[in-house]
């Protein structure tokens, strides 16, 4: 096994120091956000250089119904070929023996990345930036509730109980008592990460009843939008030894805040290694200027991405501290585009439209191609907004099929996210809209069964 060891990152290492590794989960992210694949010995493991999974795991809709999708083969479900990425593998520290996950790959039977795999849309908008001299750097802020079980989808998702026997209180943002109730929780969410080698910049209690949000230091794309996906999966299984559930959906309770993932950009140039936002006296550049310009003209299109459920449009809201339009401002958290105070060296801009409920390379992906689109076209943001931008304009699509029609009439977010990603992403959301839309609900039947 020593050969096998030395592939490993360091962490993972420490993690099975005199130990013996007995299973590796091979996974890989679909469109929602769901770890596929299989679970293997590490005996087998270590002599595979890929397995196999049929490509009809990205037309899955997150009900398990499927899009048609498929394309001029049809539903024939051919086999991708996924090779491990080994710089990605870490613990699974929950687990009952000493296991392994790791991050794979995806590509067709010719070697080539399948296009609409995640991870893939991801590092290809990498690429375009690195293919001008560009390298990106985000930094996501997760936000998450921690809520009393919930097994019976009719009944409405309630706090979880804290230490203290009671439950967890809304309106305490940034209270270190409110994090103290969830005590328990959070040590096991530290334990796991510092076993899986992530390193978490810290946890706060947001503004809802158990809302808590974690931030991960800045870096690159692909391994934050790995850090994302691999956290989700931690955070649910800290939660559920402490008798609770953990929810990244965007509005889970009807009166307490939403949670988002918000997304802080910089951009170095390869060279110089130099923040392309800041001049040589520290002030602020065109590329800033043109970079928030971007996200202004192209979110719109891409919010089907960033808020991908019927749900993620009950976050937009005056009333509970998320964007509902794209204005940007300096220190200013009530707009859609942030700029937080900091210095040249960490000048950065703050995407505050994204879910939490969103696939995190897809999230992150589609943020990076606006600011992307923004470089290139070059066009100057609206003036600034000063003051409450809850008070401007709402130009943010309040319904799932409003913005996938937007996505699907922009051409040049589709050119950088990939046309074959954006007609498979199109025609599954689709599909799943039209479940939703066929399921009648509660409030329907209380106002309108006797009254209509």
């Amino acid at each position: 096994m020593t050969s096998f060891n030395d592939k490993l990152p360091a962490a993972a290492q420490a993690y099975l120091e005199g130990r013996r590794l007995d299973e590796v989960e091979c996974i890989i992210s679909d469109l929602p956000g769901i770890a596929r694949g299989k679970a293997v010995p590490a005996s087998k493991f270590e002599k595979q250089e890929y397995f196999h999974l049929p490509d009809s795991i990205f037309y899955q809709t997150i009900t398990g119904d499927w899009g048609e999708a498929a394309g001029d083969d049809g539903f024939i479900e051919k086999d991708m070929i996924l090779r491990p990425d080994m710089s990605t593998a870490t613990a699974a520290p929950w687990t009952g023996d000493w296991t392994l996950q790791v991050i794979h790959d995806a590509y067709d039977r010719k070697g080539k990345p399948v296009p609409f795999s995640p991870r893939n849309v991801l590092k290809n908008v990498v690429q375009l930036y690195r293919d001008q001299g560009w390298k990106p750097v985000v930094a996501p802020e997760m936000e998450f509730y921690l809520v009393a079980r919930n097994i019976d989808p009719a009944k409405q998702i309630e706090p979880m109980m804290g230490r203290s026997g009671r439950p967890a209180a809304a309106r305490q943002a940034y209270s270190m008592t409110a994090v103290d109730e969830f005590g328990p929780v959070i040590d096991d969410i530290y334990d796991f990460a510092e076993a899986q080698g992530f390193e978490i910049d810290g946890i706060t209690q947001e503004g809802g009843a158990g809302q808590l949000e974690i931030n991960l230091r800045h870096g690159d794309p692909v391994k934050l939008a790995d850090e994302v996906f691999y956290f989700k999966r931690l955070i649910r299984e800290a939660a559920l030894r402490h008798d609770c559930f953990a929810t990244f959906m965007a509005k889970p309770i009807a009166d307490e805040p939403g949670s988002a993932m918000h997304i802080h950009h910089s951009v170095l140039d390869i060279e110089t290694g130099k923040n392309i936002f800041s001049g040589p006296q520290g002030g602020e550049t065109d590329a800033f200027f043109h970079f928030i310009a971007g996200l202004q003209n192209h979110l719109p299109a891409a919010i089907a991405i960033m808020a991908p459920y019927v749900n993620s449009y009950r976050r937009y809201t005056r009333d509970h501290a998320a964007p509902i339009n794209l204005e940007w401002g300096r220190d200013n958290r009530t707009t859609g585009i942030r700029i937080p105070l900091a210095g040249p060296e960490a000048r950065r801009i703050e995407n505050r439209l994204g879910g939490m409920d969103c696939n995190p390379y897809l999230g992150i992906a589609a943020s990076l191609a606006c600011g992307y689109l923004g470089l290139i076209e070059e066009k100057r943001p609206d003036k600034q907004f000063k003051g409450d931008a809850y008070e401007g304009e709402e130009d943010i699509p309040r319904v799932m099929g409003e913005a996938l029609d937007l996505f699907e009439e922009a051409v040049e977010l589709q050119k950088v996210l990939g046309p074959d990603f954006s007609r498979v992403y199109s025609i599954v959301k689709r599909a799943e809209y039209e479940e939703f839309l066929q399921v009648i609900s509660p409030w329907e039947r209380e106002h309108l069964l006797l009254n209509v």
